[in-house]
C-alpha cells in the first residue's frame, strides 16, 4: 500500500499535533488516543493489504462481514441461520483456516500496536512527572457514618483512596517520582522511610505454566515490528516540527512493515512439537537477555532521582532490593519432565546467559575507557592488580601490552574479559556432563571467576580509580548494579514438588529400612512429626548412599543431593527455596526438612541450614489451617533456629519465613469471591502468628494472568493486602502470557517494576486500618460463605455440570497445544479434581464464560441487599470506596464480565452439545446466564457506572476493540470443533464420510484457540 500521497489520517494526525502544541498539556489525553487510532488505522490497512495480496479480495470482504455481525460494543448480536451461521458453515476447512489465521493476525498486530502505546505513553508521563510539579494532598473527604471519624480523617486514608480511585485514569500514579514528594507532603517521618526501603525486597519469579501459546518465531516477528514502530514515530515527530505529514521515510518504514507482516502470514503459528523443560527455560530466559538485563539498572535510578529529590540525605537501599526467580527448570509439580539433570542444565545455561552479557559489557568499556598515563593518574592498587594478572595471564599481556602500555584500563578490562571468557568455557563443560556425577573441570582458579563477588570486585577497583581522578562511567555503574543483581546465577532458581511425593518417598525408605512398628503412612500426623521431629535432631543418616529404590524414590532424593551440589558450585544464593505444593500438615514441611538435612542442607548440631521450606498454601481448607501449621512449627526451637540463622541467632531477631499463598487452586475450589477472602484471612492470621513468634514473614502470592487464578492490575492488588502483611517484602510470580505482557519492551518492564516496588513501599508506610473493622470483616465472611455455596452448589453439585464443561469448551483440544512440557491433568485422570486450574480457565475464557472469574458474586451480593435493599447498597457503594480489597474484588469482577458473551456463549452450547443432552444441558446454561446477568446488574449499582468498565476508558476502548473481531472467530472455533468431533464420532462407528482428516481439523480447531488467546490477552 505504498503510496507517495500522504493519507488523510496521516494529515489529520498533523494538523491536530501542530495544534495540540499550541494549547498545551490539556490534549495530552486527546493526542495520546488519536496517536493509538492513528497507529491502529495504519496497521489494520496493511493487514487488509497483505492478505488481499496474499488471499485475494474474496478473503478480505469476507472477515469485514463476519466483523459486521457484532454489536458497536463488540458482543454478539443476536443472530439467525440465514447469516453468521450460514458464511461460516458454507466455509470448507482452507477458507475457515484462513479467516481464523487472519484474525489471529489482526489480535498480534493489535497487541503490538498497544504495547508500543503504552510504552509510549509511560516515556510521557515519566517526563511529565520528573517535571511537573507536585500537587497538594487534598483535605480528607466528609467522615461517612459507616467509618470512625479517625478513620475518615486520616489524610493516609484518603490519599490511599485517590490512589486506588484515580490510578486508571493517571498513569503517572504508582511511580517514584509521584509517591516521595506526597509522602513527604504527608509528613511520613524520614527514619522510617529510611528503614523501610532498607529491608526492601521485591522478587519477581518466572514461571511457565502453560498458558504462553505464542511461539519464540513469533515473538521474533513480533519485536521486530515493534522496532520498525518506534522508527516510525521517530520520522514522524521530525516531519511534524518542520509542519510535514509524510515524507519517502515514512513510506519505506511502511514498506518494511509490509514485509514483515507478509513474512509473519507464511510462518506457522502452531508449536511444531511439545515444548522440552530447556526450551521452555530459553523461552522465559530471552526476556532477561533482550529487556530486563539493560533495564534493571535504570530501575534503581529511577529510584534514587525521586528519594533525593524529596529527601537529600537519605541513604538508598543495596541495588538487588529487586531480584529474579525463575520456576522453569526447577518446577517439578506433576512434571516427570524437570529432573535433577534438567535443574543443573538450567543453571548452567543461566549462568552462560548472563557471562555473555558481562563479556559485551567489558567489550563496550574497553572501547569506552581509552584513558591514558600521559593524562590521568591511576592508583597504585590498579597497578599492582596489573602485575599480578601479568603474572597469571601472560599470553594476554604478550597479546596486548604494547597495544595499550599506555591505557591501563583498557589493559585491565582485557584480563577482566579473559576470565570471564575462561569462566564461559569451563560453565560449557558442566552443562555438558552429569551435574551429580562429574568430576569439577580442572581449571587454573587465578585465571577466571569462581563468583559474581570477584569480578564485582575489579569493577569496583576501575570504579575507585575513576572516582580519584574525578572522573566516572555510567556504563560501568550499570554494569556493577547488573553484576550486584544477577551475579553469576541470573535469576534464584526455586525447587517445587508436591507434598504427595514427599510422603511416597518417606513411607518406602521406611519401609525398606524397617525403622518403624508400622507404614510411615499408616501413622497419623502426631506419630509422624513426632518421628520426624526426632530424626531431625540426630546426625545419624538416614538415607543409604547406595539406593535399592523406585525411581520416583531415587528421583526425589537426588534432587536434594543437586541442590547441594548447585550450592557447592555456583553459591548459595542460586536455590535457597523448596516449595511444597499441596501442604497440609506440619509433616510435610518436616520431611522436606528431613530430606535437606540427608542431603546436607541443613545441621541439627548448629540448627544452620542452606534451604528454606516454603509451604504453599492452595486450597480453602489449607488456607484455613495455615496458620495453625505455622503456629506449630514456630514453636519448634530447631525450626526457630532454622529460619533464624543458626541456635546462636534464635534470639536476635533475624528470623523470617516464606509462605506462599495459591491464587489458582483455591479459585477452582471454591470460586473467585470465596477464594480472595480466605487468602486475605490467611495472610491477616499468618501475620499474627508470625508477630507473637517474632518472625519476619514474607508472602509469596501464586497468581495467574486471568482474575480466576488471582492475575490483574499488580499495584491495586498490593495495595489491596491487609495491614501490615506487606511491610517492604513481596514475592510474586509472573507466568504464561503475562510475562509477554509486561517485559517485551524496555519501557513496559521499567513501569511493571516501578508500580511494584511503588506499591510496596506505599502499602507498608500508608497502611489502611480497614481490614481490622470487625462488622466489615463480618458482612465480607457472609457474602464469601454465599459466594463459595453458590458456585460449588454448580461446579461441584450440579451432576450435569462435568459433561457440560466438557462438551461446551475446547478443553480436550486445549490439551492438545503443544505449548508446555507438563502435562494438563495430575496423575492423568480426567476429573475436575486432577484438572489444573490452568486449563480449566483456558477453557471457560475461550468459550467466553470466563465463568471462574465471577460466578456466585451476584448470588452473594444480592441475598446480602435483599437483608435491607437501600442500606446495604449504599454500604457495598461505600466499601467499594473506602476498602482497598472490596475495591480490587468489584474491579476485577468487573473487568470480567465486560469480556463475557453469553450471546457467543450460547452458541458453544447450542451447536456442541450433543442431541441426547441438550434438555439437561439447558438448566445448567440458563442457571449460568441468570447468575451473569445479576452479577452485572449488581457490579454497575455498586460502582455507578452506565456500563462496565466507565472507570477505566482505556481499558474498555481496550476490551472493545477485541471484542468485535473475537466474535466470528468464536463462530469459527464452534464450527471446527463440530467437524473435528463429529469426525471422531464417526471414526469411533467405522463410518468416515468427512473430506478432510483428524489431523486437518484438528489443526484448523488449534488456529482458532491461538487466536483467541491472542485477542483475549490474558487467558489462564
Amino acid at each position: 500500500m505504498s503510496s507517495s500521497r500522504p493519507s488523510s489520517s496521516d494529515e489529520s494526525f498533523a494538523s491536530l499535533a501542530t495544534s495540540a502544541d499550541a494549547i498545551g498539556e490539556d490534549v495530552s489525553a486527546l493526542m495520546s488516543d488519536l496517536f493509538l487510532r492513528h497507529r491502529l488505522r495504519i496497521v489494520e490497512d496493511l493487514w487488509e493489504a497483505v492478505l488481499q495480496q496474499e488471499c485475494g479480495q474474496e478473503l478480505v470482504d469476507l472477515l469485514n462481514q463476519l466483523r459486521r455481525m457484532c454489536s458497536p460494543e463488540g458482543q454478539a448480536t443476536t443472530f439467525t441461520e440465514s447469516d453468521v451461521l450460514q458464511v461460516v458453515e458454507n466455509l470448507d476447512l482452507n477458507e475457515a483456516i484462513r479467516a481464523a489465521r487472519a484474525f489471529a493476525l489482526y489480535f498480534q498486530l493489535i497487541n503490538i500496536v498497544e504495547q508500543h502505546y503504552e510504552q509510549r505513553d509511560q516515556q510521557l508521563q515519566y517526563r511529565m512527572a520528573r517535571e511537573g510539579q507536585v500537587e497538594e494532598v487534598p483535605k480528607p473527604s466528609s467522615p461517612s457514618s459507616y467509618a470512625t471519624e479517625e478513620e475518615a480523617g486520616r489524610p493516609e486514608a484518603d490519599f490511599l483512596e485517590r490512589s486506588l480511585h484515580e490510578a486508571a485514569s493517571r498513569r503517572e500514579i504508582g511511580t517514584f517520582h509521584w509517591l516521595f514528594p506526597r509522602l513527604k507532603q504527608l509528613n511520613v517521618p524520614p527514619q522510617q522511610i529510611q528503614r523501610l526501603i532498607q529491608q526492601l525486597d521485591v522478587s519477581l519469579v518466572f514461571t511457565a505454566h502453560p498458558t504462553e501459546i505464542v511461539r519464540h518465531t513469533i515473538r521474533d516477528k513480533q519485536r521486530r515490528i515493534a522496532k520498525i514502530l518506534r522508527q516510525l514515530d521517530s520520522v514522524e515527530d521530525s516531519l511534524k516540527a518542520i509542519g510535514l505529514s509524510s515524507s519517502w521515510e515514512t513510506e519505506s518504514l511502511r514498506d518494511q512493515l509490509t514485509e514483515e507482516i507478509r513474512l509473519w502470514w507464511r510462518t506457522d503459528e502452531l508449536h511444531q512439537f511439545k515444548p522440552t523443560v530447556l526450551d521452555e527455560v530459553d523461552h522465559a530466559l530471552h526476556y532477561f537477555r533482550e529487556v530486563i538485563f539493560e533495564a534493571i539498572p535504570h530501575l534503581y535510578t529511577r529510584l534514587e532521582q525521586a528519594v533525593h529529590q524529596s529527601f537529600p540525605r537519605m541513604e538508598m537501599p543495596s541495588r538487588n532490593f529487586c531480584q529474579f526467580g525463575s520456576w522453569v527448570g526447577a518446577d517439578r509439580d506433576g512434571n516427570p519432565s524437570v529432573t535433577p539433570q534438567v535443574t543443573w542444565q538450567t543453571a548452567c545455561y543461566q549462568r552462560r546467559i548472563v557471562l555473555e552479557r558481562y563479556v559485551q559489557s567489558v567489550q563496550c568499556l574497553t572501547d569506552l575507557l581509552s584513558l591514558s598515563l600521559h593524562w590521568s593518574d591511576v592508583l597504585p592498587d590498579l597497578l599492582e592488580s596489573l602485575e599480578q594478572d601479568q603474572q597469571r595471564m601472560p599470553d594476554v599481556y604478550d597479546r596486548l601490552s604494547i597495544r595499550f602500555r599506555q591505557e591501563p584500563y583498557r589493559l585491565k578490562l582485557a584480563y577482566i574479559q579473559k576470565r570471564l571468557e575462561n569462566t564461559l568455557d569451563r560453565n560449557h563443560i558442566l552443562y555438558s556432563g552429569d551435574g551429580l556425577q562429574q568430576e569439577m573441570p580442572e581449571f587454573d582458579e587465578a585465571t577466571l571467576y569462581r563468583s559474581g563477588e570477584d569480578f564485582l570486585a575489579e569493577l569496583r577497583l576501575i570504579q575507585s580509580n575513576l572516582a580519584a581522578t574525578g572522573l566516572s562511567c555510567r556504563d560501568l555503574e550499570h554494569l556493577i548494579c547488573q553484576v550486584e543483581i544477577f551475579g553469576f546465577c541470573l535469576a534464584h532458581l526455586d525447587i517445587r514438588q508436591e507434598s504427595p511425593r514427599h510422603s511416597e518417598t518417606m513411607n518406602e525408605i521406611v519401609e525398606y529400612l524397617q525403622v518403624l512398628p508400622k507404614a510411615y503412612n499408616d501413622m497419623s500426623e502426631a506419630e509422624r512429626c513426632e518421628w520426624l521431629t526426632r530424626e531431625l535432631q540426630t546426625r545419624r543418616p538416614l538415607i543409604p548412599t547406595e539406593m535399592p529404590f523406585s525411581e520416583r524414590t531415587r528421583e526425589t532424593i537426588s534432587t536434594f543431593r543437586m541442590v547441594r551440589k548447585l550450592q557447592q558450585e555456583f553459591g548459595l544464593e542460586i536455590c535457597r527455596t523448596y516449595i511444597i505444593s499441596m501442604s497440609h500438615d506440619v509433616s510435610d514441611l518436616l520431611e522436606v526438612l528431613l530430606f535437606a538435612k540427608e542431603a546436607g542442607l541443613y545441621d541439627p548440631v548448629t540448627g544452620l541450614g542452606t534451604i528454606q521450606v516454603v509451604p504453599l498454601f492452595e486450597t480453602v481448607e489449607d488456607l484455613q489451617k495455615a496458620p495453625g501449621i505455622m503456629k506449630q512449627v514456630f514453636a519448634q526451637p530447631f525450626y526457630k533456629a532454622l529460619i533464624a540463622g543458626g541456635f546462636d541467632a534464635i534470639d536476635k531477631g533475624t528470623a523470617l519465613q516464606e509462605v506462599m499463598l495459591g491464587y489458582s487452586d483455591s479459585n477452582k475450589d471454591s470460586g473467585f469471591l470465596s477464594s480472595n477472602w480466605e487468602i486475605h484471612k490467611a495472610q491477616q492470621a499468618l501475620q499474627r502468628i508470625a508477630d507473637e513468634h517474632g518472625v519476619a514473614l514474607r508472602i509469596f502470592h501464586g497468581r495467574g494472568g486471568s482474575v480466576g487464578r488471582g492475575g490483574g492490575p499488580a499495584y491495586e492488588a498490593i495495595l489491596a493486602q491487609p495491614g501490615h502483611s506487606v511491610n517492604g517484602r513481596i514475592k510474586i510470580t509472573e507466568q504464561g502470557e503475562v510475562l509477554a505482557s509486561k517485559y517485551s519492551l524496555p519501557e513496559l518492564a521499567l513501569y511493571n517494576l516501578e508500580t511494584v516496588t511503588t506499591a510496596v513501599i506505599q502499602g507498608s508506610l500508608l497502611q489502611n486500618k480497614f481490614d481490622e473493622i470487625a462488622p466489615w470483616q463480618q458482612i465480607m465472611e457472609e457474602l464469601a460463605a454465599r459466594s463459595r455455596t453458590h458456585y460449588r452448589q454448580l461446579i461441584y453439585e450440579q451432576a450435569d455440570f462435568i459433561d457440560f464443561f466438557h462438551q461446551v469448551t475446547p478443553i480436550e483440544e486445549i490439551s492438545q497445544l503443544q505449548i508446555s512440557s507438563r502435562p494438563a491433568r495430575r496423575g492423568g485422570k480426567k476429573d475436575l479434581a486432577s484438572l489444573r486450574a490452568i486449563p480449566w480457565v483456558f477453557s471457560w475464557t475461550q468459550s467466553r464464560f470466563l465463568l471462574p472469574s465471577w460466578y456466585g458474586v451476584g448470588t452473594a451480593l444480592n441475598a446480602f441487599l435483599d437483608e435491607a435493599p437501600e442500606k446495604h447498597m449504599q454500604l457495598l457503594r461505600h466499601f467499594y470506596y473506602k476498602w482497598p480489597f472490596f475495591k480490587m474484588a468489584i474491579s476485577r469482577v468487573e473487568m470480567t464480565l465486560s469480556k463475557v458473551d453469553l450471546q457467543i456463549a450460547g452458541h458453544y452450547v447450542q451447536e456442541l452439545t450433543q442431541a441426547e443432552d441438550r434438555e439437561r444441558f439447558a438448566p445448567v446454561f440458563e442457571q449460568i446466564r441468570q447468575e451473569y446477568f445479576l452479577t452485572r446488574e449488581l457490579v454497575l449499582k455498586i460502582t455507578g457506572h452506565n456500563r462496565l468498565l466507565d472507570g477505566d476508558p482505556e481499558l474498555q476502548r481496550s476490551v472493545q476493540l477485541r471484542n468485535g473481531t473475537i466474535v466470528p472467530l468464536g463462530f469459527l472455533q464452534v464450527s471446527l470443533l463440530k467437524r473435528l468431533r463429529q469426525h471422531k464420532t464417526l471414526a469411533a462407528s467405522g463410518v468416515v464420510r468427512s473430506r478432510y482428516s483428524k489431523g486437518e481439523l484438528l489443526r484448523g480447531a488449534l488456529l482458532t484457540i491461538n487466536g483467541i488467546a491472542a485477542g483475549m490477552r490474558n487467558t489462564g
